[in-house]
């Protein structure tokens, strides 16, 4: 039975269409599109740390009665042959990470390398740190030396400006009067361009931890308590041509400034950089593991869950053959 096939009947029968119609109805849905691209990520991480001699078992949605406080994850997972089971949680990273430092502009561009030049493999520390990344932008960027030379400013960032306009002229007031007959979708376009341009030859690797705040989360503040899961991981294939899992122990994560036992919404994790044949290359801090081994063996035997408490998901989807 082919795959197009299957894929025909289970649309058929599943959502009562055809499979032109599903695909239209996904490509014009991006919270359909993230909810299908998460499933695959949970997927495809399942089989990646069974195929690394681990029993991996899908945690319950729903669970009977409050949810476990320590079970907060998406999987339970334990080496095959031990009794410790722990919980991991699935994540992805920020999807506009390169938009929101303003990476478009290139001195913006240039201080955020400077501020994490230490996770940066191609900068010698022992050698001036600022000259090396002005050079690597100057010759792998080097539109930003004149096309891309004027600063930009948001729409609404520059229209409160323009509203507020101190009277003596600055680098900032000549660049947004620049932009001052330029529409939002004029601006959105440019800055499109921008980081069209700047991600063919890096990415920036950033979570997006956030959480609900409910009373029975226990948690203080919109991000995960560092004790709810063991081990997170997340996907970079938004920066990167596959699917590709690091792993962190969330107790050797900084902690939040206002609860020292929850984590930050966003740790930078790294760069991809793309080389000049086109390879990604990837940089890391040294919080972040790309071997899952690596992760397992910073974990407190003590951390491991009671395989009691487990409420595990057994639902199966069944294809019957016609």
């Amino acid at each position: 039975m082919s795959i197009f096939y299957q894929l025909e009947r289970f649309v058929r029968n599943t959502f009562k269409t055809t499979v032109a119609i599903f695909l239209e109805a996904l490509k014009l849905s991006p919270n359909a599109q993230g909810y299908v691209s998460g499933s695959i990520t949970e997927l495809l991480l399942k089989q990646h740390i069974e195929n690394q001699g681990y029993e991996v078992e899908r945690i319950r949605e729903k669970w009977e009665g409050s949810k476990h406080p320590n079970h907060r994850g998406d999987f339970y997972f334990s080496k095959t042959g031990t009794d410790r089971w722990f919980v991991l949680e699935s994540k992805g990273i920020k999807s506009n990470s390169e938009k929101w430092h303003k990476l478009f502009n290139r001195n913006n561009l240039i201080q955020f390398l400077y501020d994490y030049h230490g996770i940066i493999h191609w900068i010698d520390q022992d050698k001036d740190i600022e000259n090396q990344i002005i050079t690597w932008v100057d010759t792998n960027l080097p539109l930003f030396r004149d096309k891309y030379g004027a600063t930009l400013y948001e729409y609404e960032e520059a229209q409160k400006y323009l509203q507020n306009r101190p009277k003596r002229e600055t680098d900032k007031s000549r660049a947004i009067d620049a932009l001052k007959n330029c529409s939002r979708d004029d601006i959105g376009t440019m800055i499109s361009e921008r980081l069209e341009y700047v991600s063919s030859k890096l990415g920036v690797l950033e979570t997006h931890f956030v959480s609900g705040t409910s009373g029975r989360s226990g948690r203080t503040q919109a991000t995960p308590r560092k004790d709810e899961f063991n081990v997170m991981s997340v996907d970079i294939f938004l920066r990167y041509p596959e699917h590709r899992f690091l792993f962190a122990n969330p107790q050797l994560l900084d902690s939040s400034n206002d609860d020292l036992s929850h984590m930050k919404q966003n740790y930078i994790m790294g760069f991809v950089f793309v080389g000049e044949d086109g390879s990604f290359q990837l940089n890391l801090s040294e919080e972040w593991f790309d071997d899952f081994e690596e992760v397992t063996a910073s974990l407190d035997p003590s951390s491991a869950i009671n395989p009691e408490d487990k409420q595990v998901d057994n639902r199966n989807v069944v294809y019957e053959d016609e």
